[in-house]
């Protein structure tokens, strides 16, 4: 798609001011001469362009060369040359970058009160000071201006005039990209690799997707850099698996930084916003690339989730390691688990303070998974960690029908939050403590009411600032389960002692909740069906609660529960046993 005049005179503008302000750092002479010096250029660039209409060299080389110079797409009036990026206005990614750290955190601190004031009443307890970049809100001191901080940058690809190939971020509001020379709150070099992407793609003549045609190859980029390593990953996101030249531009791109140890194609011809397709595979180097936190060691994968500040990490995890309390044989499972970081970083925490526990992670990205069992051989921890690929709603559904033993949960789900269902199975569980890290304060203070309805406590929420100079805070909440009000005592009756024969066979727990969800357009629990059959004097199994408090079913649930009775015959009309 040919890009419009006045985007090519907004991207010189840019272009010019960028060069501009370097110029200006190591330059002395007088601005009458800097003026002489660029209308030569505007000359030279005019003369080639007359050359190139009468039919000169057209070099894709040349041609880069001239195309990459203007590589912005913001007006002149978007770039403030006093601002920490020349591109901000135009961005839009960090909109508080000109604003005083310490006024950052005083923002967010009075919005994550806001949100979490009725359940803090509800508590009795205050919302933790936020924990910035090298700093705590409160703290007395100047205050740091984070930078650099962010170890994973990425690009979209479009097509520009004569085969260019355009890269940067998209324009606030839109799909335009704006060409990024260089990013402050990025790792050093990855937005440099990430260009040199583009020019090779130009020099090689694959070119970038059109999304509103659907056509082209190059869709995206990803960089992925270590923190406590010096190893880089690029992921190329590609429309079809086949390229021109692809071996040469594979090879190119490996040659971008010296310290680039996996190139990854990942193949998305799928139409929409989606980043990554489900083939990946790998065109260069080794299979993940490798960074530690909190001394342990982790293998990363192309695809897998890994934090994208990982010293913020750092301090997100520690909160919620010391939150869980893990005793000696403790089971703690690691809901949403991603490749394993939070959950082997606890068990090696426990480890080196002489405690031994069992991890169990559960995470639906089979990726994530692989890399999560090759990071507990990485660090020791093999005979104590077992890792599923499971969706972790349904894992833990048949974990509380099974009355699997649970001690400490931990959850780290994606933006939507966590599912009543498994908010539900996990208050069945009665883990010991419950972890709850969210990206998402919003779902995450709806999801703790309904963890607090199951018999929970909050103990402290505290925000981290895992963004600075955004609006995005993530928050670690701690949980204890309640003390129990009152306790269940073991029943065991027979078909006899219920007036029935004793080759009658009854309906299972399984039977009960198909026919509600079949019926009702619900799911519920074994728990909850033990607890309804208990009411009805039709309880058949030892309660193994102890004096633990359970979760009460809901009204509607209730109804439900009974009305499956009604169908099987368990209960009359009335509500009475049979």
């Amino acid at each position: 798609m040919a890009e419009s005049r006045a985007e090519r005179r907004a991207r010189r503008a840019l272009m010019e001011a960028t060069e501009g302000s370097k110029e200006e750092k190591s330059s002395t002479k007088p601005k009458s001469s800097k003026a002489a010096k660029s209308k030569s250029t505007k000359s030279r660039a005019k003369a080639k362009r007359s050359d190139s209409r009468r039919g000169g060299d057209k070099a894709p080389q040349t041609r880069s060369k001239r195309l990459h110079k203007d590589l912005a797409s913001s007006a002149r009036k978007a770039v403030d040359p006093k601002s920490p990026c020349s591109i901000m206005k135009a961005c839009g990614g960090c909109t508080a970058l000109n604003r005083p750290y310490k006024k950052q955190l005083a923002a967010k601190q009075a919005a994550m009160e806001g949100l979490f004031a009725s359940l803090c009443e509800r508590e009795g307890i205050a919302v933790d000071p936020i924990r910035g970049m090298g700093v705590t809100l409160g703290d007395p001191g100047k205050y740091p201006s984070p930078r650099g901080f962010r170890h994973k940058a990425a690009t979209p690809f479009a097509p520009g005039k004569e085969g260019a190939v355009r890269c940067g971020f998209f324009e606030r509001g839109s799909h335009r990209i704006v060409a990024v020379p260089e990013c402050p709150v990025e790792a050093p070099g990855a937005r440099q690799i990430l260009n040199g992407i583009a020019r090779e793609a130009e020099r090689l003549h694959i070119p970038a997707f059109n999304e509103d045609k659907h056509l082209g190859l190059l869709r995206y980029a990803i960089v992925r850099c270590g923190w406590r390593t010096d190893q880089i990953m690029v992921t190329l996101v590609t429309a079809q698996r086949d390229l021109p030249h692809a071996q040469e531009f594979f090879e190119a791109v490996a040659a971008l930084d010296s310290h680039i140890v996996t190139v990854a194609q990942n193949i998305n011809g799928r139409p929409g916003n989606a980043i990554l397709g489900e083939e990946t595979r790998i065109v260069y180097g080794a299979e993940c690339m490798r960074d530690q936190l909190l001394g342990c060691e982790f293998d990363i994968s192309p695809t897998a989730f890994y934090q994208t500040n990982p010293q913020q990490t750092e301090l997100l995890y520690r909160l919620a390691i010391d939150g869980m309390d893990l005793h000696q044989g403790d089971v703690l499972m690691d809901a949403y688990c991603g490749s394993g970081t939070i959950g082997l970083c606890a068990a090696k925490d426990a480890q080196n303070k002489g405690i031994g526990i069992m991890l169990l992670g559960v995470e639906r990205n089979p990726a994530g998974i692989a890399d999560a069992r090759r990071n507990a051989e990485l660090n020791g921890l093999t005979r104590s960690a077992w890792f599923m690929a499971d969706d972790a709603t349904d894992y833990i559904l048949d974990a509380a029908d099974n009355n699997e033993r649970i001690d400490v949960l931990s959850i780290d789900p994606p933006r939507a939050g966590s599912t009543p269902e498994f908010l539900e199975a996990a208050c069945a569980l009665k883990p010991r403590r419950i972890t709850y890290i969210s990206c998402n304060p919003v779902t995450q203070e709806r999801d703790l009411h309904q963890l607090l309805d199951g018999g929970y406590r909050l103990l402290k929420i505290t925000p981290v600032d895992m963004f600075p100079h955004t609006d995005h805070t993530e928050t670690v909440a701690v949980l204890s389960r309640k003390s129990a009000s009152k306790s269940f005592i073991p029943v065991s009756i027979s078909p006899k002692d219920m007036g029935l024969s004793e080759e009658k066979e009854q309906p299972t727990y399984a039977n009960i909740c198909d026919y509600v969800q079949k019926t009702h357009g619900m799911k519920v629990s074994s728990l909850y069906v033990a607890q309804m059959k208990a009411e009805c004097g039709l309880e058949t199994q030892a309660d193994r609660s102890g004096d633990r408090k359970q979760p009460k079913c809901p009204p509607e649930k209730r109804e439900a529960i009974l009305d499956a009775f009604r169908h099987f015959g368990l209960i009359g009309e009335d509500g009475t046993e049979k």
